[in-house]
């Protein structure tokens, strides 16, 4: 006896258009976060600690005679490190070393030099980077993200068009390219004399990405 197969439906792949889109807004930065902190040496680790201890304590009391509120400064590392020399191809102890390491956010930027003066005055051995930030980083984010969407939708329309094809009205697929960017349009610089120190922030870019797939029919 004869058994019919059964019906196959055959999925086919639409005609698709697959391009990027960028978004991009320059904004003037509010917030500059400053990476530093003190280094010590000592023999003992208990001796490294506690001059390590002090030189915190007193940074951090004249970040508060400035007016820095105690919420705007944090530990962001704490590391003990022994110490070797090589003599004759032997490893021998040489002492304990102590970092500690403080983030200070400030509210007003051009305090920000002054700010390191005062660290350094106090205590402060290492300046590892300043940041400057956007206080509604996410709200231009979004503004950003938006602007990468349309970008995408008017490179599609300018594919379309060459090919004189029709483009759907809308992606049936689309994607955030997570790798959120902030960028400075001006380098900042950061240089430390005897007098002061001098910070420019410059303008920051906040950069978003979008990659998007539109279907298309000939016409």
């Amino acid at each position: 006896m004869y058994y019919p197969l059964p019906y196959k439906t055959v999925k086919t792949r639409p005609n698709v258009i697959k391009v990027s889109g960028e978004g991009k807004i320059s904004v003037e930065p509010e917030i500059a976060v400053i990476r530093l902190g003190v280094s010590t040496e000592s023999l003992t680790l208990a001796q490294a600690q506690k001059e390590n201890a002090r030189a915190i304590s007193n940074i951090k009391k004249a970040f508060t005679k400035a007016g820095i509120p105690e919420n705007a400064i944090k530990t962001d590392d704490y590391s003990i490190y022994p110490q070797h020399d090589y003599v004759e191809g032997q490893q021998v102890f040489r002492n304990y070393r102590v970092d500690h390491m403080l983030l200070v956010k400030i509210i007003e930027i051009n305090q920000a030099g002054p700010i390191v003066d005062i660290a350094v005055r106090n205590g402060a051995n290492i300046v590892s980077g300043v940041t400057f930030k956007a206080a509604q980083n996410d709200q231009f984010y979004r503004k950003a993200l938006s602007f990468a969407v349309l970008d995408a939708r008017r490179k599609a329309e300018t594919i379309a068009e060459t090919l004189n094809v029709q483009l759907s009205k809308v992606p049936f697929s689309i994607a955030e390219i997570n790798d959120r960017e902030v960028i400075p349009y001006q380098k900042k610089t950061f240089a430390m004399n005897e007098a002061s120190t001098s910070l420019h922030p410059g303008t920051l870019e906040i950069i978003s990405r979008v990659q998007a797939e539109f279907s298309y029919v000939s016409m």
